[in-house]
Parts: structure tokens; C-alpha cells; sequence
């Protein structure tokens, strides 16, 4: 039998939030929050909703970093 996602509920939970608040990211923080903390809980690919919300997350970085005119960190 396979195993459930652990991460899943939360990633459910964001796509509550942000339909519910017109897809705003600020009034979904704490919910991204969590979602956070239970990816850093289990190793990368333990979780397949953490895999694409990973990725997701370096993007928003680079985005980030790139708008105040420095680079992001090579891994």
C-alpha cells in the first residue's frame, strides 16, 4: 500500500486559502508557513506535494533577489 502524503492537507489548505482571497499570496502566509515547516520536516521526495512547492519557492526567490538587483546563492 502506498504511503500518504504528509504534506498533503497542507497543500490542500493553501488552494482553500488562496481561492477563497482571490489567489493572494499575502492573505495565505500562514498557511504557505506551514506548508513550509512540514516540507522541512521530511526528506526531499517523501512528500510530492512538497516537490512541486519547492520549486515554486526557488523561483520566487530568484524573482526576488533579481528585483533588488543582487544575485541568489548558488546551491
Amino acid at each position: 500500500m502506498a504511503q500518504k502524503d504528509p504534506c498533503q492537507k497542507y497543500a490542500c489548505e493553501i488552494q482553500k486559502c488562496l481561492q477563497a482571497n482571490n489567489y493572494l499570496e499575502s492573505k495565505c502566509e500562514a498557511v504557505l508557513q506551514e506548508m513550509r515547516r512540514c516540507c522541512a520536516r521530511f526528506p526531499k521526495g517523501r512528500s510530492i506535494s512538497c516537490s512541486g512547492f519547492e520549486l515554486q519557492e526557488k523561483e520566487k526567490e530568484k524573482q526576488v533577489s533579481s528585483s533588488h538587483g543582487f544575485q541568489a546563492p548558488k546551491p
